[in-house]
């Protein structure tokens, strides 16, 4: 059984947690490798709408291990939100089933403090945040004043450590955000009750990942948000702030590279963004609001309506380069059966020249148009189909012409919400 990596292929929100939730059956292990509670998976099974933000998909699936890595920032206080509903909803989540690495550091109050406080101040060029302390945590990870998991568990050493970071985050707070500085003894009270409660999942799970693979089980590595907010490689600085591409899979758990089979992209059969930065095929006005209400597109995280175009094969090759995307799974084909005209964005114009390549300069891109090939819709309801023969043939043509303008073979094809709702296309991969 491969090793596989699962990534958004687009702008997040593609449906990667009901795609791992759909492989997770075939696979002993799956892993997160980064992001926070910024994001939001959403998994339709037994007619229950699960929305999972720490824990990966597979802790739906009963028998298997599902691991925290360290490349994810944990808020606790979430955290054990999410298990306490997981275990009303009937599933089992305990010490056995879900590991939580030492290593991965700790959204604390003020982290979420700075961040609203930042965006309120940037006003008009605001990144268009979550508002969950994210971005700050992370440029705390990477200034080495960060604090984690493992901190929780030595009293005596956290107590040191946040008083130091406090008195540095309070300055920056009061001084430059004009807010009301934190409290010492609330937090480290807080915090130290949070790690009495989350001590029996920690582990170091690079070396429990290792040891797995090295007894040949097999690994699903689950990313959160998409490629194109990787903070490398994403439209920066319109981006999340950390590595949401497949390569975040392995500094985000401690697994090589070596170890990884396949890389699988996920992406809607339309295109969708949440908050600012540039979106060339982003659709305004009635159509754009039939996308965004057919599809449901508004954050599981936020509620915030998604913005909504057409399909973008320039940003989806740019992926699959920058990724080593191997397959595609399109999910929401069925959301387009209520459009008679499709429309597929095959490369951009700016300034008059015609560009098949995504560009790495934001502003170059803010000012691109799409260039769209229109494709004829099916109107007809797909919620029956079983079998890629029974897609009324506009669907099949259209399937057709996403993986030859993207030149990635799609593998799976989402036909709903439930775990029933999906053809495959291929061979089975796995």
């Amino acid at each position: 059984m491969p090793n596989i990596v699962v990534v958004g292929a687009q702008w997040g929100d593609e449906g990667k947690g009901r795609i791992v939730d759909l492989i997770a059956e075939k696979v002993d292990v799956v892993v997160r490798y980064q992001g926070g509670s910024n994001a939001g998976h959403t998994i339709v099974t037994n007619g229950q709408t699960i929305i999972l933000h720490h824990i990966p998909s597979g802790i739906l699936r009963e028998g298997k291990l599902s691991v925290i890595g360290n490349g994810v920032v944990i808020d606790p206080q979430i955290f054990l939100e999410e298990i306490e509903r997981l275990r009303a909803a009937g599933y089992k989540v305990d010490e056995e089933n879900l590991k939580l690495s030492d290593r991965a550091h700790v959204v604390m109050p003020y982290h979420k403090q700075v961040d609203i406080a930042r965006e309120e101040k940037m006003g008009r060029n605001r990144i268009g945040t979550t508002g969950r302390g994210i971005g700050p945590v992370y440029e705390d990870k990477v200034a080495r004043r960060g604090i984690k998991v493992g901190d929780l568990l030595h009293p005596e050493s956290f107590s040191a450590r946040l008083r130091a970071v406090l008195e540095e985050r309070n300055l920056y707070l009061t001084r430059v955000l004009q807010k009301e500085p934190l409290e010492f003894e609330k937090i480290f009270e807080e915090y130290i009750r949070y790690g009495e409660q989350i001590k029996g999942f920690v582990t170091d799970t690079s070396k429990l990942l290792n040891d797995l693979i090295d007894k040949r089980k097999s690994i699903l590595f689950e990313g959160a948000q998409g490629a194109l907010l990787d903070v490398d490689f994403g439209t920066y600085p319109y981006v999340t702030s950390s590595s949401a591409g497949s390569g975040g899979a392995c500094t985000g758990t401690g697994v090589g590279p070596t170890k990884i089979d396949m890389v699988l992209g996920v992406a809607k059969a339309y295109t969708t963004r949440v908050g600012e930065g540039p979106f060339p095929s982003e659709i305004s006005g009635e159509i754009g609001e039939k996308l965004r209400e057919s599809g449901g597109e508004y954050g599981s995280t936020t509620g915030r309506p998604r913005r909504c175009g057409w399909f973008d094969a320039v940003s989806l090759r740019y992926s699959a380069r920058v990724n080593g995307i191997t397959a595609i799974a399109l999910t929401k084909l069925d959301v387009l059966s209520k459009f008679n005209k499709i429309k597929i964005c095959t490369a951009y114009k700016y300034r008059g020249e015609i560009i098949k390549d995504f560009p790495s300069h934001i502003e170059i891109l803010k000012n691109c148009l799409p260039v769209y090939e229109e494709i004829d819709g099916w109107e007809k309801d797909l919620s029956d189909v079983k079998d890629i023969k029974d897609l009324p043939y506009q669907a099949r043509a259209y399937i057709d012409r996403i993986q030859e303008a993207t030149g990635v073979p799609i593998w799976i094809v989402s036909l709903g919400a439930s775990r029933e709702k999906v053809i495959f296309l291929k061979d089975n991969l796995l």
